[in-house]
Parts: structure tokens; sequence; C-alpha cells
């Protein structure tokens, strides 16, 4: 009867893994109640590695190559077994096999602003989105962290903890290269070598690696984005406030007028708006030059008598200056240093 059941037992010769589909981070092989035959083949192919599992201890990993299974060939496994050299029966071991290629263009992105510190603009949130690959390095940690005892192990359910790892080291990739955000937005590719490197300690607890790593686009919030176009448009026109005024003045006309406009009707009203948006537009351009220039003199429309320059610029349109410039510095437009310097500008001027 015994002589009957070994011969009913069913052997393995060869051992491989074809890696049919391309969704598997880890497969095992089906073992069921067959032994691998001593002097079997194990077939590892490129971007594999396969891993022998007994009574639950890691024994031996093998990398791509073919590899006849003797106990000379698997020292750990004999070690735990504790077998005679000599030992020539069919043994059980689970088998694990690891795909080691690389998964390329897996998404990552902010799916809410995040905040950081930033040099220029102080606390500002943004948004950023991008790709990375990775592949498993290390088949031992990957197995005793990862994938363990299951069948298989796909690649979606790996992609949430990633992503989210992902995301919790932006803020310290940002900060560990003290750059600014603009300089980091128009620099992608140093942002991303810093986050790459910032993940690399927290992939490798699990047996990967990271690859490569894109940021495909960084952006602000739409309400700093436009207090950013603003800063932007003043640097535009350097230190001369008097053209950032009127740069200021020609930004609210469109406003101006269609709120005049609401008054009218049709073709007409929008005409009204538009007409007394110019209107004011030249008259706040004029005033808030002379003011600027010291001369105290508004250019005169055509066909008007010139008027008698006045002595000096006028205290309260200083005064009224000067209320714009705190209102710009409140809103994160000018900096204190900037605000100072044309406040003392302003008071030069008053005779």
């Amino acid at each position: 009867m015994a002589l009957m059941d070994f011969i009913k037992k069913q052997f393995i010769d060869i051992i491989e893994w074809t890696e049919e589909g391309d969704d598997l981070l880890a497969w095992r092989f089906p073992m069921a109640d067959m032994e691998i035959q001593n002097g079997g083949v194990l077939v590892v192919r490129e971007s594999q590695m396969a891993m022998f599992v007994n009574e639950g201890q890691v024994a031996d990993v093998f990398g791509p190559g073919t590899h006849k299974l003797t106990t000379q060939t698997l020292p750990v496994l004999t070690y735990l077994k504790n077998w005679d050299k000599l030992f020539q029966s069919p043994f059980k071991s689970d088998v694990v096999f690891f795909s080691t290629r690389q998964r390329i263009d897996q998404k990552w992105g902010t799916p809410q602003p995040i905040t950081i510190r930033d040099k220029d603009f102080g606390a500002v949130r943004l948004r950023a989105f991008g790709n990375y690959a990775y592949r498993i390095t290390d088949p031992k940690a990957f197995y005793s962290e990862i994938s363990g005892t299951r069948a298989a192990y796909p690649v979606a359910d790996l992609e949430g903890q990633l992503r989210g790892l992902v995301l919790q080291n932006i803020s310290n990739a940002i900060a560990g290269s003290g750059v600014p955000f603009l300089d980091l937005a128009a620099n992608q590719v140093m942002f991303a070598e810093a986050l790459a490197k910032e993940l690399a300690p927290a992939f490798e607890k699990l047996g990967l690696r990271v690859e490569s790593l894109t940021v495909q686009n960084l952006s602000l919030p739409e309400e700093l984005q436009k207090i950013l176009d603003q800063k932007i448009g003043m640097g535009m026109v350097g230190n001369d406030m008097g053209k950032f005024m009127q740069y200021q003045t020609a930004q609210a006309i469109p406003k101006f007028a269609e709120g005049a406009g609401g008054g009218g009707s049709g073709i007409a009203g929008d005409a009204m708006g538009l007409g007394a948006g110019v209107a004011l537009g030249q008259v706040l351009a004029q005033n808030l030059s002379a003011g600027l220039s010291g001369s105290g003199t508004a250019p005169q429309p055509q066909g008007a008598a010139p008027a008698a320059a006045p002595v000096g610029v006028k205290p309260e349109d200083v005064m009224a200056t000067l209320e714009k410039l705190g209102e710009l510095k409140s809103k994160g437009i000018l900096t204190q240093e900037e605000f100072d310097a044309k406040k003392a500008e302003l008071l030069k001027k008053l005779v």
C-alpha cells in the first residue's frame, strides 16, 4: 500500500512563471499536494526573482537563470530541514515568484491643495501632479511587509499606499529644497529629484525602489494666482508706482463700466458705462501721475485753459496715495520694504 501511495504521488519537475497578464507583483506557484522532485528545475526569467518559503520561513532567493534543485543548491533550506547531504527524496516548499520589472506611469496628485511655507509669499497652498515608476528590489521585505501568504498580489492593491506616500512627502521635499515657489515651478525637474530622494527610505522599507518621478504641474489656487498675477504686473513696471497705479486703474475700468452700464439698457447702457469708466480712468491716472511726479500739475485735457501750477503736492493727495499703498501691502502685493520706500519718497514731496 505504501508503495502504491508513493507511485501515485505527483512530482514537480519544472517550476516557472510565464507571467501572463500585466497586473501581478507576486505569484505563488500552486503546489496542492505535489512535491518538488529532487533535481528538478527552477526557471526564473529576466525581470523576475523566486523565493522558497519553508514552514513559514524564507529559505532561499534565486535570481534570473535556470537552477537545478538539489540539497547542494538549497543550503538554507537544507539547514532548516536538517537534511543530510545524501538525502535524495522529494520535498515540499512554497515557491513565490516576484516581478521585478519597472511599473511605469503610476499617477500621483493632490486631491486638495496642500499648505507649504514659502520665502516670497509666506504660507501658500499649491496643487501638484505627475507620475512615477518603481520596481521590487528586495523580495524578502516585500513578502514580509506586503504580499505575505496571498496566492497573488496585484499592482492595483499597492497603488493607494504608494500614492499616499508621495503626497505625504511633498511638503518635506519642498521644505528641504529651500526653493521659493516661483523658482520651484520653473524647475520641476529639481523638485522631482528632491521628492524622489525623500521617498526612497519609505519605499525601501517595503522592498521597493523609486526608479523615476516626474512633476508635470505645480499651480496655486485661483485666488492666490490672481495675487501672483498682480505682483508680476507690478514687477513689469518696476519701481514706477505711477505706472503701476495706472495699470491697476486699467484693470478696474471693465468692472466699473459693467456696474455703470447696469443703469442703461442694451448697447446704449454699455456705451455709457464704458465711457464713464474710461473717463474715471483718465482722471485717476492723471491725478496719480501728478502726485507721484512731484509737479503737482495734472495734464490738462486738450482745449482746456491751462491751470496755475500749485506749489508742491497736496497733503490729501499724499494721504490718499499712502492709503492705496497700504491696501496693496495688506493684500501681499507690496512687501513691507517696498511700502516703506514709497512712503518715504512721497513724504519728501510735501512742502
